[in-house]
């Protein structure tokens, strides 16, 4: 396994690159980054939907400075993990929990035997609603856990209830592997930046578009049908009334103010009944926190900084 570093976009010096393999045969992409002199821990980072670890080499390095360990991964099915369906460019899982697969073989074989603690996470989009998920079943890795722009209800208030029978109905007449009606194989980092949704840095989006130049293997298109029924299930049993509250893991969702993939609402209702957790909204950005213009990201990092302190036993 490598890391793709190009002049706009190097790798953070110091990186290890490899792979594991999941219980159920899945090859994964791992990478982590030793411990500066006085180490305060490792963040472990993952990833949003269709994310790739070199799309946040700055996010990593931001971290490292901070003094701590980075270990991150990319998902089953994007980056440069292993891809089940013929058509690589199909974002794809059979459920949702496979990606909880990916995480508890993660913590086993990479951050528990090779990254020093205390252990932190931080999780960017559908790496957050993961995060949550593995909380929810009683995982207690992480010290904290950081959680941007979560999936726990889609912006689009159309795509809600409609959107979730109609791809109920598809996967069960046997269409879970096909796009999503509308979607293709095209990366959202790879449409012009007038029309993304992700962030409203022109600089750091075409950053992340030269990488997929480099090395298209990284991109991922739309999701299939079987990925996008999963996700809606996953996303209505987060927002039942008991299932924040029942959360034990401490814990900070940090919600976009203009996001128009997750919506801010759910966050913001989900934030307000964790019992260990708290939550806040930047006012004004787009979808993906770290990738944002620096008057955006530096209030992403003001918050993390406040909440992931590091810990004295360690220094």
């Amino acid at each position: 396994m490598k890391l793709v570093s190009i002049p706009a976009n190097p790798a953070p010096p110091e990186a290890s690159c490899g792979a594991l393999k999941t219980p159920d045969g899945v090859t994964l992409r791992v990478a982590r980054w030793a411990p500066p002199p006085g180490r305060k821990g490792t963040v472990c980072l993952f990833q949003d939907r269709g994310d790739f670890i070199e799309k946040h080499f700055e996010l990593v390095a931001d971290l490292r400075r901070r003094g701590f360990a980075v270990a991150t991964i990319d998902f089953r099915g994007q980056g440069l993990s292993q891809r089940r369906l013929r058509d690589p460019r199909k974002g794809h899982v059979r459920r949702f929990s496979d990606y909880l697969t990916d995480l508890e073989t993660f913590v086993k074989e990479v951050l528990l035997p090779d990254c020093p603690p205390p252990y932190f996470a931080l999780g960017l989009g559908m790496g957050g609603t993961v995060l949550i998920e593995s909380a929810a079943r009683g995982h207690r890795w992480f010290d904290r856990v950081v959680a941007t722009a979560p999936l726990i209800d889609l912006a689009h208030r159309p795509l809600r209830g409609a959107g979730g029978t109609i791809l109920r109905a598809m996967r069960l007449a046997g269409l879970g592997g096909r796009y999503v009606p509308g979607g293709g194989g095209e990366p959202l980092a790879a449409a012009p930046f007038a029309d993304n949704p992700l962030t409203s840095d022109a600089v750091r989006f075409a950053r992340t578009a030269a990488v997929l130049a480099e090395e298209p293997a990284l991109g991922v298109g739309a999701p299939t049908v079987a990925w996008a029924d999963s996700a809606f299930r996953t996303m209505a049993a987060m927002r039942a009334p008991s299932y924040a509250a029942r959360l034990r893991q401490p814990m900070l969702l940090i919600a976009a103010g203009a996001d128009t993939i997750a919506s801010t609402a759910a966050i913001e209702t989900f934030g307000i009944g964790l019992r260990a957790g708290s939550h806040l909204i930047v006012p004004g950005a787009r979808h993906d926190l770290p990738m944002e213009q620096d008057r955006f990201r530096e209030l992403f990092l003001a918050a993390f900084d406040a909440f992931v302190p590091g810990t004295p036993l360690y220094k």
